[in-house]
């Protein structure tokens, strides 16, 4: 095990953002890590470092989640159970459920990150969450080194959310997730708008799973700005679900504002919309900046502190709630 000191980790932040690690060091195996965690007592877990804004350095041992591997663990007729490390890339992993025919996974292509950090976030687009696929997940205790298995049910979904951001936030690793996907019949879901009409510019009428997966990742690459040239996070701030009472009260000011039903009483309402209204879009300060494309994202244009990028989303979050009465919570993890 290498453990190097005073490490820059602008490559290990999809921001980019030139932070420093006292000590640093790459985990390969679950082995690995329960050793360093039963010795460590100040550490600092990185995965794809896709859903983090640093605004400082870190004085602690940070532990980068390096662990790779995808296994078939059980088949039926209908089903197949699927296990990968929490190191494997998230878009990768996709692409090799795709490659062999396994469905529910094609609408959160292109996503940033890793395995292990998704059901952290209960990652989600274009009408598709991770809890709808996911079975299990194994994790170690930090306090402890024990293992230790969660069902869905233990790990509290939500818009966004799960135990780990709550209630659970820094006890445990995760280190494997197992999901549940189809091996036929293949329950699409492409009635969100920008997939369907994809599908009819392409022609297609009968799609399968690749023909979603294709969709989206262009859509997501017309739309969001690739990481690996501008340094961002994906979606900063999550939508916001109003009420419907509190909705009809804004559309009789801001008649043109979209939404979203969720259920009878609440509608939930494009963050990017009401950032756009607010004058953000495609706006620079230096070199933070929000989207030109796609205002719920905020980007590193090169060397953007995290205290910077943090600065101009709390600008943002005042703007909107002052103009529209409406709190913005931030998706992003800040450190």
């Amino acid at each position: 095990m290498n453990i190097q000191e005073n490490i820059s980790l602008k490559k290990h932040n999809t921001f980019g953002i030139d932070a420093k690690a006292s000590r640093f060091t790459s985990i390969e195996s679950v082995s690995e890590l329960r050793e360093i965690i039963v010795n460590e007592a100040n550490i600092f877990i990185l995965s794809g470092g896709s859903n983090l804004l640093l605004t400082k350095d870190l004085d602690s041992l940070v532990l980068h989640i390096n662990t790779k591997g995808i296994d078939i663990i059980e088949e039926t007729n209908t089903h197949v159970f699927v296990k990968a490390q929490a190191g494997e890339n998230w878009h990768e992993f996709v692409l090799w459920c795709i490659e062999h025919n396994f469905g529910g996974l094609e609408n959160l292509s292109l996503i940033p990150g890793n395995v292990g950090t998704s059901p952290i976030q209960n990652i989600g687009a274009y009408g598709v969450e991770i809890k709808d696929t996911f079975h299990k997940l194994k994790a170690i205790e930090i306090a402890t080194g024990n293992r230790k298995i969660f069902d869905a049910s233990e790990c509290n979904f939500g818009y966004r959310n799960s135990v780990f951001k709550n209630e659970l936030k820094g006890k445990y690793i995760i280190t494997s997730v197992i999901f549940k996907l189809t091996k036929k019949n293949h329950n699409l879901n492409y009635s969100y708008g920008a997939i369907q009409s994809e599908l009819e510019k392409r022609k297609v009428l009968n799609p399968t799973i690749k023909d979603i997966s294709d969709c989206v990742i262009d859509i997501r690459n017309s739309k969001l700005p690739n990481p690996k040239e501008i340094g961002n996070s994906g979606s900063f701030f999550k939508n916001p679900v109003i009420s419907i009472s509190k909705f009809q009260e804004l559309k009789n000011k801001h008649q043109t504002i979209p939404s979203y039903k969720i259920s009878k009483t609440e509608v939930k309402v494009p963050a990017g919309w009401l950032i756009e209204q607010c004058g953000f879009k495609g706006k620079r300060f230096g070199d933070a900046g929000v989207h030109s494309k796609q205002s719920l994202v905020l980007v590193n244009y090169g060397n953007a502190t995290g205290q910077e990028i943090y600065a101009l989303a709390q600008n943002i979050q005042k703007k909107v709630s002052s103009t529209f009465g409406i709190p913005l919570e931030i998706e992003v993890n800040i450190i």
